[in-house]
């Protein structure tokens, strides 16, 4: 007699957040593409975080996004279970000359309290459309500063739900890259800026809004910069000069205003916008010799497998 394989949902520990299988992630990625989560969970706070990491079965595989800004999930899903830092996650405080947030706190939102504060220094956040852990895993930048230039402190833990503070030299920054093992989960940071009148941050706010707005796709369905800028070059002109602006796999295709952001047109799958980033990528090393770097991050199943349901465990 043939028994029923144990569901995944069932296998994990009670949580006093919501626990849901099959959970669609095409619906919270900015490209509106992928496959489901096995089983999302989106943790009360972090006591709650903490506790499920320590009780989980250890080979459950754990995968962590933010807003799905940065982050193309291929069309299978993801396997095992994915961690989505909500409300417990977003309060942001100042002390001073510092801002402090949760890992979920929008990197825009953080830039907002600091101006509020008369805090200068941190207004290139409002160019980057993500989260603060999102920006502390990447050692997010844009418009001359990353994260590594402000930092403080993080505060992360490890895969056993232990809370550990890092310091800048265990962060191990270098660009658009942290040295903090994958499977440690920032849950929140300390940010240094200095005085600063608010109408003249506001002001610096709202150029980077404007200069955004000019020069990139920002309300296309899009992950935001796709390659990193190789040494000495910039993505999008080695791109440009490979002759891709424009060039379309299905419904991915490069953007004709910023040629360093994919986008989903219309219907395209995730295979189609990361087969189309590879064909840029050998388009560019066949013209230049550069191998441009994926900044998005890719994760999950190349196809999909099995039925989607949904369920919700309270």
């Amino acid at each position: 007699m043939a028994f029923a394989e144990t569901r995944l949902i069932d296998r994990l520990p009670k949580v006093r957040g919501r626990l849901t299988e099959g959970s669609a992630l095409s619906a919270v990625t900015w490209f509106r593409v992928g496959g489901p989560a096995d089983v999302l969970f989106k943790p009360a706070d972090l006591e709650d975080l903490a506790q499920f990491l320590k009780q989980k079965p250890d080979d459950v595989p754990v995968t962590v996004i933010g807003v799905g800004s940065n982050l193309l999930v291929r069309d299978g899903g993801i396997e095992g279970v994915v961690i989505r830092l909500g409300r417990g996650f977003t309060e942001i405080r100042a002390n001073g000359t510092t801002i402090s947030a949760g890992a979920g706190a929008l990197d825009l939102n953080v830039a907002l309290s600091a101006r509020d504060a008369g805090i200068g220094g941190l207004e290139f956040l409002s160019g980057i459309p993500g989260t603060i852990g999102g920006a502390l895993r990447m050692n997010a930048g844009a418009y001359d500063s990353d994260v590594s230039q402000v930092f403080q402190h993080a505060d992360a833990l490890n895969a056993k739900g232990e809370l550990h503070r890092l310091g800048k030299l265990e962060m191990a920054f270098t660009y658009r890259h942290s040295g903090v093992p994958e499977d440690w989960i920032f849950v929140g940071g300390a940010f240094a800026g200095q005085p600063g009148d608010s109408k003249a941050i506001h002001a610096r706010i709202q150029e980077i809004q404007s200069k955004r707005e000019e020069s990139q796709p920002i309300r296309a369905r899009t992950g935001g910069s796709t390659f990193v800028n190789p040494v000495g070059h910039k993505a999008w002109k080695l791109i440009d000069d490979a002759g891709c602006r424009g060039l379309r796999k299905g419904d991915a295709m490069v953007s004709d205003k910023h040629c360093n952001f994919l986008i989903n047109s219309g219907n395209a799958t995730a295979a189609d916008i990361e087969a189309l980033g590879e064909e840029v990528r050998r388009r560019v090393r066949d013209k230049s010799g550069v191998e441009l770097a994926w900044e998005i991050k890719r994760i999950g199943r190349p196809a999909a497998k099995g039925r989607i349901t949904n369920g919700d465990q309270e």
